[in-house]
This record gives structure tokens, C-alpha cells and sequence, in this order.
């Protein structure tokens, strides 16, 4: 495997770029929800994904009430404080305050970020005040050179 670095983090999440939305799914160009797009970049990265995901609703969250977004990337990434966030970081949010966590991107340069949202193609937009006050945590990808 190559050296993981930030560049290559956001070149490989930029490839993604476009990529349709669909619920549940990771392929690049194919479809993809933001959990997908975050399970793609690790398969780039690491080879296999670190464990098996299973199925899940819409409305997992609601429904379940944990915090699996937040414990799955505790398990397989690096937490970082979200002030030393930096590109190529994925960002974790709380889509309104008190609920769990349960969406994600990637952090690009220049105050913006990689993301899959419901009914739009992966893209990169600005990681503005709305999206900074819902980052629930911040965290790196294992083995990143710089």
C-alpha cells in the first residue's frame, strides 16, 4: 500500500465527487451515503474494511438511540480535539442538538468538506456555521504520514 497522507485522503474522497446518493451503499460512481463514502476511502486505504457493517434504517438513530457512529470511529480511528481538525480528518455531526451523531464527511482545505447527503451526489461544499456547531468529533485515519 502507499503512503497515507492528507493529500491523498481528499484526492481519493474528491474521486468520489458526483458519486449518487443511495442509502446504505459505497461504491464510487455507482452510490453512496456518507458512511459509504468514509467505508470506500478506508477500503482505498487499508485494503478491507475493519469490520462488517450491517444493514441499516434511515432512521437507525432515532431508532436505536446510541451513539454507533461515534463508537465505531473510536474504534477504528484517531479522535482528535475538533480545534486541530485538520484536511483529509473525518468529522462526525449531530444534526440537532441532543440527538445521536449519524452524519459524517471528510475535511478538505481551504474551510470545506466531502460529503453524501440524501437526495444529492457526494460534493464538496463549505463547512460553514451550521455545519461547524453540529461537529460531534473529529478523527484521523490510522497510519496518515502527515
Amino acid at each position: 500500500m502507499s503512503l497515507i497522507t492528507r493529500v491523498r485522503i481528499v484526492a481519493i474522497a474528491r474521486d468520489w465527487l458526483g458519486t449518487p446518493y443511495h442509502h446504505g451503499a459505497s461504491l464510487r460512481g455507482a452510490g453512496t451515503d456518507c458512511l459509504g463514502l468514509v467505508r470506500g476511502i478506508w477500503r482505498e486505504l487499508h485494503g478491507s474494511e475493519p469490520e462488517p457493517v450491517e444493514p441499516y434504517s434511515g432512521d437507525w438513530a432515532e431508532a436505536t438511540g446510541e451513539e454507533r457512529m461515534l463508537q465505531v470511529a473510536c474504534r477504528h480511528l484517531i479522535e482528535r480535539k475538533v480545534s486541530e481538525a485538520l484536511p483529509g480528518d473525518v468529522l462526525v455531526f449531530r444534526l440537532r442538538p441532543g440527538v445521536v451523531a449519524k452524519h459524517t464527511g471528510i475535511l478538505a482545505p481551504a474551510g470545506r468538506m466531502i460529503h453524501a447527503q440524501e437526495s444529492v451526489p457526494v460534493a464538496e461544499v463549505a463547512l460553514g456555521s451550521w455545519w461547524r456547531r453540529r461537529i460531534a468529533g473529529a478523527f484521523a485515519f490510522p497510519g496518515v504520514s502527515d
